[in-house]
């Protein structure tokens, strides 16, 4: 038995107790789980059946307001060649390169 059926049949257990008794809090005491977990598996498992009682992967993190990589390049670029700190870089990359960055973004 894999470590993913494991799990599965672990989820059920805890769901057809929960059903047995009619007692949520109880059952989640019971079995140490917090309660918004116990209706987080309750809801996959009727909307996905034990599919849904599965593990899931890491999703991938989505940063919409991530620095794009081309300017962590110019910044890194101008550091390395001239040396330059912070403010300076930001200002250079507004005046030349019509780039607005904070002097923290740059630091």
């Amino acid at each position: 038995m894999t470590g993913d059926q494991r799990e599965i049949r672990r989820k059920k257990r805890v769901l057809d107790y929960a059903e047995k008794i009619g007692n949520i809090n109880t059952t989640c005491r019971r079995f140490g789980i917090a309660r918004s977990t116990f209706y987080l598996w309750r809801d996959r498992y009727r909307e996905l059946g034990e599919a849904g009682l599965s593990r899931r992967g890491p999703r991938t993190h989505n940063y919409p307001n991530k620095t794009p990589d081309e300017v962590i390049e110019k910044i890194l670029h101008l550091r390395r060649t001239y040396h330059m700190g912070p403010i300076r870089i930001a200002w250079y990359l507004q005046r030349y390169h019509d780039i607005k960055t904070s002097d923290a973004t740059v630091y």
